[in-house]
């Protein structure tokens, strides 16, 4: 399985780039996955969704869906895609060091 250097820390990737073990995350890896993605800064609103999103796959074992975050993180899909821009689920997935979400192309 391929690895990749984030933040300083190494660790085990896909093909797409996404983390395929959970425990190897930490927030200066979100800070830094979060750059590459386009979003320079996460704020408050973010790391809800974030959090959100790590502890709805910690209890399922995938990735949430768009639907499944914005009813859960209590986040409108317009305020989804503002903070994550261009496929959210995509996006905060991989953020939050979890894997591609059901469902994404």
């Amino acid at each position: 399985m391929p690895t990749k250097k984030i933040a300083g820390f190494e660790v085990q990737v896909n093909d797409e780039g996404f983390m395929t073990n959970p425990a190897e995350w930490n927030k200066e890896i979100a800070v830094a996955l979060a750059k590459e993605e386009g979003i320079e800064e996460l704020t408050d609103a973010h790391w809800k969704v974030i959090e959100f999103c790590r502890q709805s796959a910690a209890a399922s074992g995938a990735a949430p869906t768009l639907r499944a975050i914005t009813n859960g993180a209590g986040v409108s899909t317009k305020d989804l895609f503002a903070l994550f821009p261009k496929g959210p689920a995509k996006k905060v997935a991989r953020i939050s060091g979890l894997g591609k979400p059901e469902g994404c192309v």
